[in-house]
């Protein structure tokens, strides 16, 4: 029971990540694979900030009498990439409004037929 409270943020982490996987693989909905999308990106976010905790650690500022660091480079990236990602979201959306005034629909499995009829 140790190992799983020890632990518990890395659960989440695969729990969010399979949930996200499994959103993206079975929906048709192109709204619904961009929520999954989202999921799974914000799995791999928790994944970064997780590893970057350091038990103990303090600010890496120098003081005296402090020689445990926490590092800050992991934090960093997830703020990089939590705009690209917020970008990203967007781009797919503007996409999926686009195809639904091109096709009427926005179930995948829907325009792909109505593709192969023209």
């Amino acid at each position: 029971m140790s190992f799983i409270l020890d632990y518990y943020n890395y659960w989440i982490v695969v729990f969010l990540m399979m949930t996200g996987f499994y959103i993206v693989i079975s929906a048709n909905n192109l709204v619904k694979k961009v929520v999954g999308l989202n999921i799974f990106q914000t799995s791999v976010f928790m994944l970064y900030i997780s590893m970057g905790k350091v038990t103990g650690g303090t600010a890496p500022i120098v003081t005296e009498g402090v020689t445990l660091y926490s590092n800050p480079l992991p934090h960093v990236l997830i703020l990089t990439a939590i705009v690209v990602g917020v970008a990203t979201t967007a781009v797919g959306l503007s996409l999926i409004v686009r195809i639904k005034r091109a096709y009427g629909t926005v179930e995948e499995n829907e325009f792909e037929n109505k593709d192969d009829a023209i």
